[in-house]
C-alpha cells in the first residue's frame, strides 16, 4: 500500500473501540411501509401533479418580478443606461458566486436551489424592496422628516427580510438539503449577490451614466460609472453578502438543531443582526454628510465593518473544514459495521486528501474513475451528515426516520457501486483485503502477509472489503432490507 498523505496518529485505536462488524449505537428506525395500496398510490399521484405546479408557479412568480424590475429601472433611467448598468453590474457576479461555491466543496448543493436563491434575491427581493422603500420615502417626505430615515430604518428591514425569505422557504420545504451553517451562508450569500447585482444596475446606470450624461455628456457618464464601480463594487462589494450572511448563520444553526426554540429564535436573531449591521452601514455616510466629518465613515468602515468581515471569512473557512472533520467523527461507525475501511475515511478528511484520491483514481481507472471517486466522496460526505443529523435527533417524526433510513441504504449502495470503478485496479500496490480488523496483503511474488491497521492509515483506497457481510449501522436486518448491492465485495 502506497501512502499519499499521512493521517493523525491514534486512528487505529479509534477504530478498535468497537468490535469490527458491530452495530453502532443509534435510534431504532421503523421499517418503511409497503409501497402498495390505495392510499400511497393516491399520495404519489397527488405529488406528481403538485410538484410541477409548484415549480411552474415559482418560476412564473420570479419571472414576473424580473419583468417588473426591468421595466421599472428602464423607465427611470432609460434603455441605454439600463444596458450599461447591466453590463457593469454583472462583471463582479462570477467572482462573488465562485467565492460562495468554494465554501461548498465538500457537499455541493443542488444547482436548482442555488439558482432559486440567486434569482429570488435578484428579482423578488428587489421588487418588494423597491416598492416598499418608495412608499416609505413618500410618507417620510410628506411628514417633513429627513429622507435619510428611509435608508437607515426602512431599507435594512425590508431588504434583509426579503433577501432571507427565499432561503427560509428552502429551509421550511427542503430542510433535508441543509447540512448546517455553511449551507446557510451559501444560500443567503447567493440571494444577497443577486440583490446587489440588480441594485448596482440602478446605481451604475442611473446615478452613474444617466446622471452624468444628462449634465455633461456621455464621457462624463462613463467616468461616473467607473468611479461608482470602484467605490461601490471593488471596495464595498462585500456589503450585502456580509449583512445577509448573519441570517444565514441563524438559519444554519436552526437546520441542525432538534430544539424547537432554537429553530425559531436562531433565524430571528440572525435576521436582527443583519438588519442592525445594514442599518449601521447606511447610517455612516448619513452622519458623515450631516456633520461634515468624512472620518466618521472611515472610522466606521475600518473599526466596525472590516473586523466583522474578516471574522465572517474566518468562520466560513472553519466551517468549510468542519464537514471534512465530520467524516472523521461519523464514518468510523461504518468502518466498525463493515461498510468502509480505515483508508477510505482517511481519504475523506480534507480537500487535499480528496484531491489526491481523485488523482489516484484517474491513474488507475481514467476519467470514469475520477467521476466515480467524485460521486463516492459526495455520497460519503452526505452519509456522514445524515448520520450526524440522526444522532442529533433531527428526525423527530416516524416518517422522517423512515426517510433517513431509506436514504442511508441508498447512499451505502451508491458508495459500493462507485467503489467498484477503482478498488483493486492499482498495479503498483499489492492486492489488499480489509476484514474489519486487519489487512491481508498479497504481493506480486505470491507471498501473503497479514498486518494490523497502522497508526496512520494510508490514502487513497488500496483495499477491498472482505470477511462477513456488512451490518447495516442504523437499521437491524428486516425483510425489506435487500442487503449490500450485487457485486459488493463483502456480500456472501
Amino acid at each position: 500500500m502506497r501512502p499519499n498523505q499521512p493521517v493523525r496518529a491514534g486512528y487505529a485505536d479509534r477504530m478498535a473501540d468497537t468490535p469490527p462488524g458491530g452495530t453502532p449505537p443509534s435510534p431504532t428506525v421503523p421499517s418503511a411501509p409497503p409501497a402498495s395500496g390505495p392510499v400511497p398510490q393516491m399520495l404519489r399521484r397527488r405529488r406528481r401533479w403538485r410538484r410541477p405546479l409548484v415549480f411552474g408557479g415559482v418560476v412564473l412568480f420570479i419571472a414576473a418580478c424580473a419583468v417588473f424590475m426591468v421595466w421599472t429601472i428602464g423607465e427611470n433611467i432609460g434603455a441605454q443606461a439600463l444596458l450599461i448598468g447591466v453590463v457593469a453590474a454583472i462583471l463582479p457576479v462570477p467572482v462573488l458566486v465562485a467565492c460562495f461555491l468554494w465554501l461548498d466543496r465538500y457537499e455541493p448543493e443542488p444547482l436548482k436551489y442555488l439558482i432559486f436563491c440567486f434569482a429570488w434575491g435578484a428579482f423578488v427581493s428587489t421588487a418588494a424592496s423597491l416598492t416598499v422603500n418608495d412608499f416609505a420615502a413618500a410618507r417620510i417626505a410628506d411628514a417633513g422628516l429627513p429622507a435619510a430615515l428611509t435608508g437607515v430604518l426602512v431599507a435594512p428591514f425590508i431588504e434583509e427580510t426579503t433577501k432571507a425569505l427565499g432561503p427560509i422557504l428552502l429551509l421550511v420545504f427542503r430542510r433535508r438539503e441543509w447540512s448546517g451553517i455553511t449551507d446557510g451562508l451559501v444560500y443567503c450569500g447567493l440571494s444577497a449577490i443577486g440583490f446587489a447585482m440588480v441594485e448596482n444596475i440602478l446605481y451604475l446606470g442611473g446615478y452613474g451614466f444617466a446622471s452624468g450624461a444628462e449634465r455633461f455628456g456621455p464621457a462624463t457618464g462613463a467616468q461616473q460609472v467607473i468611479a461608482i464601480f470602484i467605490v461601490r463594487i471593488l471596495l464595498f462589494g462585500f456589503a450585502h453578502p456580509l449583512f445577509t450572511s448573519m441570517t444565514g448563520v441563524g438559519l444554519g444553526i436552526a437546520a441542525r438543531s432538534p430544539d424547537r426554540r432554537v429553530r425559531v429564535l436562531a433565524p430571528i436573531a440572525g435576521l436582527l443582526v443583519a438588519m442592525m449591521l445594514h442599518g449601521t452601514w447606511n447610517l455612516l455616510p448619513t452622519l458623515s454628510q450631516a456633520t461634515g466629518q468624512a472620518l466618521i465613515m472611515l472610522y466606521g468602515f475600518i473599526g466596525v465593518m472590516v473586523p466583522i468581515f474578516f471574522g465572517m471569512v474566518g468562520l466560513a473557512v472553519w466551517l468549510r473544514a468542519w464537514e471534512g472533520r465530520l467524516t472523521e467523527r461519523r464514518l468510523p461507525d461504518y468502518v466498525r459495521a463493515g461498510w468502509l475501511s480505515p483508508p477510505e475515511v482517511a481519504a475523506l478528511s480534507s480537500l487535499g486528501r480528496r484531491h489526491a484520491a481523485r488523482t489516484w483514481a484517474r491513474r488507475v481507472a481514467g476519467d470514469a474513475g475520477v467521476r466515480a471517486m467524485r460521486g463516492y466522496q459526495f455520497a460519503a460526505t452526505r452519509l456522514a451528515l445524515l448520520r450526524d443529523g440522526s444522532l442529533r435527533g433531527l428526525d423527530r417524526k416516524p416518517a422522517d426516520r423512515e426517510r433517513t433510513a431509506r436514504e442511508e441504504r441508498e447512499l451505502l449502495e451508491s458508495i459500493g457501486a462507485y467503489r467498484s470503478f477503482f478498488v483493486g485496479r492499482d498495479p503498483q500496490a499489492p492486492t489488499g483485503v480489509w476484514d474489519g480488523n486487519r489487512y491481508h496483503l498479497r504481493f506480486p511474488d505470491g507471498s501473503e502477509r497479514t498486518v494490523d491497521a497502522p497508526e496512520e492509515p494510508v490514502v487513497p483506497i488500496p483495499v477491498v472489503l472482505g470477511g462477513p457481510s456488512p451490518v447495516h449501522p442504523v437499521l437491524p436486518p428486516t425483510p425489506g432490507w435487500p442487503g449490500p448491492p450485487p457485486g459488493w465485495p463483502g456480500r456472501a
